[in-house]
């Protein structure tokens, strides 16, 4: 029979190593936490805090002035409503909508046959009473007839000369003619309609230059003067802004809305990419001023104790109380607190405290999305929203 003594001697220890070795492991735990705490790598005293990043800019002088937008739509200079002047058929239209015409250029011929079959009579009955007048003056000379006689004679002779110019006058508005030199807006009739007096046939605008008018309150006009630029936007030429000047401004405002209406006049790259009727979104700059001095919207912090900056030199962080003046788009006037040329935070002043280490980083550039067309709408970005 096999000893069985030593695997029982075995079994009997294995508890007992056991308690041994979970002591073992809670003696190592015990002298590594203490040697953490000995260490003091997280105490206050220990590693210097590390920089913040931020962003910064420079303050700078420049040109600080009130903006408004008004909104109006692109039209001619002058638009003229062409009219017959006569009743009858149209023989010809020569021209079509967008063709330019210079002043006396035909534009359509009325069919005026019966007038020149008029013309024909009147002429015969002027040459009868041309003849009819010169020999009553020399029958009258004679003293043949009375004076009564020689001015009924005179008299049919004028009134004849005056129908025969009439006819000729009637029958010079059967050729339709520019009456200045433009483009054709419009063109209302066609070859063969029959027309009437005043009947419109064309609108003819003269396109040079092109204007926008738009209303501007009565609170801001006042500062607008013919000659200011301005800054014209189209929305069928989107990211592209074009310039313009003041024309005129108008003498009075509407009564009921109180707006008064400005004419601006597009110049340059602006007059050629125009079309009459594009809408046209007008940017004035009210009442400008020179050498100011401008931080981006996002470096000024207001609290209930006021508007303050913090500025870096040197790595560190200096808050600086500033007094504020007005908001130019995303910047803002500094009127007291800072020097041109002063580096400020614009982003992260938020996590700042005076005199905390910064680290200067560039803003990330951010591609925009490409865009798409979409049938029936604006550009958007691809899947839309």
């Amino acid at each position: 029979m096999p000893n069985r003594a030593p695997i029982v001697a075995v079994r009997n220890q294995i508890p007992r190593l056991g308690l041994m070795f979970g002591a073992a492991v809670l003696g190592a735990c015990g002298d590594g936490s203490g040697a953490a705490g000995n260490g003091g790598g997280n105490s206050p005293g220990g590693a210097a805090a590390r920089p913040i990043p931020v962003e910064v800019a420079a303050a700078e002088l420049g040109t600080a002035a009130r903006s408004i937008t008004a909104t109006g739509a692109v039209s001619p200079i002058r638009t003229i409503n062409i009219n017959s002047q006569l009743s009858g058929a149209l023989l010809g239209v020569a021209v079509q909508e967008g063709d330019a015409v210079r002043a006396g250029a035909v534009l359509a011929r009325i069919d005026v046959r019966e007038l020149e079959a008029q013309m024909a009579s009147a002429e015969a009955e002027l040459e009868v009473t041309r003849r009819a007048a010169e020999r009553a003056e020399r029958l009258r000379d004679q003293e043949i007839i009375t004076v009564a006689e020689y001015e009924r004679d005179q008299a049919a002779h004028a009134a004849a000369l005056a129908t025969r110019d009439q006819l000729k006058t009637r029958i010079g508005y059967a050729t339709v003619r520019a009456p200045i030199t433009g483009v054709i807006l419009e063109k209302l009739v066609e070859q063969g309609d029959i027309i009437g007096q005043q009947t419109r046939l064309f609108t003819l605008g003269e396109m040079s230059p092109l204007v926008v008018r738009v209303p501007v309150s009565e609170l801001d006009v006042a500062a607008l003067s013919p000659g200011d630029d301005a800054t014209v936007a189209l929305d069928a030429v989107p990211g592209r802004t074009f310039s313009g000047r003041i024309r005129r401004v108008f003498p009075s405002a509407d009564p009921a809305t109180r707006l008064v209406p400005v004419e601006v006049a597009l110049t340059g790259e602006g007059a050629r990419e125009a079309r009459p009727g594009f809408l046209a979104r007008v940017t004035f700059q009210l009442e400008p001023r020179t050498g100011v001095l401008l931080v981006p919207a996002g470096a000024v912090l207001d609290g209930t104790t006021g508007s303050a900056v913090f500025t870096v030199s040197g790595g560190k962080a200096e808050r600086r109380s500033v007094r504020r003046g007005g908001t130019f788009g995303s910047r803002v006037e500094i009127t007291e607190g800072l020097e041109a040329g002063d580096t400020v935070v614009v982003a992260g002043g938020n996590m700042l405290q005076d005199g905390a280490a910064v680290r200067l980083v560039t803003a990330p550039v951010i591609e925009p999305p490409s865009t798409t067309v979409q049938q029936g709408g604006r550009a958007g970005s691809p899947g839309g929203s």
